[in-house]
């Protein structure tokens, strides 16, 4: 595992610079933001940074008690902010649907998608879907989040001229791997889980 060294990048910005540090002097007013796993670690100190540059912040949260405790904190620190919660658990492809089905029925704009939410590590089980929960809570249920929304994303560029974004919050996992691969055929291979290998 490489040593994080907190050396400037091309960005100006190293790991000793907040979130608040990269942001400062963004006016985010008029853009609109879903963040999935907005309760804690970073999809929080993203929910609360967004909140604070202006722009409105879709909470899209398993917990929705968690979730609108969080919602009132950044509200103490900034009352201007601009906050929705609304129920969305992406390990269920049904649950996605429905987040999906309910943003567009509200006519909201999409400006900026951050896919956060996931799970590391857990004991073996499969999601309602009945796939494997960790490829289904980070994988899946973000691609199909993504592609429901997408022509919201399209839409809401062509509307305001300002290309949207879709971020992906990963980790360095990903270098642990099985030799072969995505063995899509033994997704749900309990004898064949690892915690330590991921997809």
């Amino acid at each position: 595992m490489p040593l994080l060294i907190a050396c400037k990048g091309k960005s100006g910005f190293s790991a000793k610079n907040t979130a608040e540090d990269v942001t400062e002097g963004i006016d985010g007013h008029g853009l609109t933001a879903i963040i999935t796993g907005p309760t804690s670690g970073i999809g929080l100190e993203t929910a609360r940074v967004l909140a604070l540059r202006g722009v409105h912040v879709v909470m899209a949260a398993r917990n929705l008690e968690a979730a609108s405790k969080c919602k009132e904190t950044i509200i103490k620190g900034c009352p201007s902010a601009t906050i929705d919660v609304m129920e969305l658990d992406v390990s269920s492809l049904a649950s996605v649907t429905k987040f999906a089905n309910e943003y567009i029925s509200k006519g909201l704009p999409l400006n900026i998608l951050i896919c956060n939410a996931g799970v590391m590590a857990p004991p073996f089980s499969l999601s309602k879907d009945g796939i494997e929960s960790q490829f289904a809570t980070n994988y899946l249920g973000h691609f199909h989040l993504t592609n429901l929304l997408l022509d919201t994303m399209k839409h809401t560029t062509r509307s305001c001229g300002q290309e949207g974004r879709i971020v992906l919050v990963s980790s360095v996992v990903h270098r642990l791997t099985y030799k072969e691969g995505i063995m899509f055929d033994k997704l749900n291979d309990e004898k064949r889980y690892n915690v330590t290998c991921k997809f």
